[in-house]
């Protein structure tokens, strides 16, 4: 496998993994800071969301770590 493909291959697995409990995370944080902000619960059309908006910081928290950790892991030369 050419250190390209292996590279991009390496940051899409880690970027995978890493989406499900980072986006999980966001979104326990956001809904309880929004809870506490409005003091109240909040309805399933604002988990709703919330959800989507954390998926979307998730996605990009997610890709960013992925691409910077394979570079620092597997050096500037692969990328």
């Amino acid at each position: 496998m050419e250190p390209v493909h292996y590279f991009a291959l390496s940051v899409l697995v880690l970027a995978g993994l890493l989406f499900f409990p980072l986006s999980s995370l966001v979104w326990a944080l956001s809904v309880r800071r929004l809870e506490r902000r409005t003091g109240s619960r909040l309805g399933e059309e604002a988990l709703r969301g919330q959800r989507a908006r954390a998926r979307f910081i998730a996605v990009l928290l997610a890709a960013a770590f992925s691409f910077l950790y394979n570079l620092h892991l597997l050096g500037a030369g692969h990328a």
